[in-house]
């Protein structure tokens, strides 16, 4: 599978951004779909993931009420809507996907940058 994110991008404090990110060539109808970020100078974190046939999420205490991840199952995207946002939150975004809650994250797009100033 390819992924494709888009929509990063320069954003005041509390502003909103939505990202996506199209997924395209072998896909699974039960498979799971997710937001990582890199913050400048850490590691990778997780941001949200959501299950692609019931839509069912789970978020990081850090995001919890300000963003929401949501999928297009007839376009094969994936959408993160992030409002309420903090200088905190500029990382690079990616998208990843993996086959179940305990398999390994193993496709993964190029990465979007997003930039909150303050």
């Amino acid at each position: 599978v390819q992924l494709q994110a888009s929509g990063g991008g320069l954003v005041q404090a509390g502003g909103s951004l939505r990202l996506s990110c199209a997924a395209s060539g072998r896909t699974f109808t039960n498979w799971i779909m997710g937001w990582f970020r890199q913050p400048p100078g850490k590691e990778r974190e997780f941001v949200a993931r959501i299950t692609w046939n019931l839509g069912s999420t789970i978020y990081a205490d850090s995001v919890k009420g300000r963003f929401i991840i949501s999928r297009d199952t007839s376009k094969n995207t994936l959408y993160l809507q992030m409002d309420s946002l903090k200088p905190e939150d500029t990382a690079v975004y990616y998208c990843a996907t993996r086959r179940t809650d305990n398999a390994p994250w193993n496709s993964w797009g190029q990465g979007t940058q997003v930039t909150v100033s303050s």
